[in-house]
């Protein structure tokens, strides 16, 4: 598939929408996502021969996708360790009550609110499957961190939902 157009243009049109949604989870804008989506294509299709075939394919693109993002966060240095500011964060509300109301759409819309710190750990985690240590490694922060910034990100996301859950009440 090396430097086969063809090829190339029909994998990109069947894996382009869904890393498009990887990219929009880590990034700020559609801007910044469609220009890690560019990237992260560009370097499958440099690597397309090292892929051994072991596991998904789709998953193998979805780990470059991953690591593009976030290489480009950290090109930016928005990658900062946040120190836990839980004291000024509520109580987390329960599960079952938020993320059922909650569609695709808008739950992107809150996840960008994040900081880019909490926002990757907390993408790492919930839809990468990453433990602490593995996302320590990944952001060259502690694990203890890595656990904070999740706690922190949660509670933020909580009370993004409940504000958007309020304003739809009062409409």
């Amino acid at each position: 598939m090396n430097n086969d157009r063809h090829s190339q243009n029909q994998l990109y049109q069947k894996l382009a929408p869904s890393m498009m949604g990887v990219c929009m989870r880590y990034c700020k804008s559609r801007e910044e996502a469609e220009e890690s989506l560019q990237e992260g294509f560009i370097q499958v299709f440099n690597a397309i021969k090292q892929c051994r075939g072991e596991g998904a394919f789709e998953g193998w693109v979805r780990k470059i996708m991953v690591n593009t993002a976030l290489q480009r966060l950290r090109s930016q240095s928005y990658l900062k360790a946040v120190t836990s500011h839980s004291e000024n964060l509520p109580e987390a509300a329960d599960k079952e009550y938020i993320l059922p109301a909650l569609s695709a759409k808008e739950l992107l819309v809150v996840i960008q609110k994040l900081s880019p710190m909490y926002r990757a750990v907390f993408n790492l985690y919930v839809f990468e499957g990453l433990k602490h240590r593995e996302i320590a490694q990944l952001l060259n922060i502690s694990e203890g961190t890595s656990k904070s910034n999740l706690s922190d990100a949660r509670a933020i996301l909580q009370r993004e939902v409940l504000k958007m859950q309020n304003l739809a009440q009062v409409k």
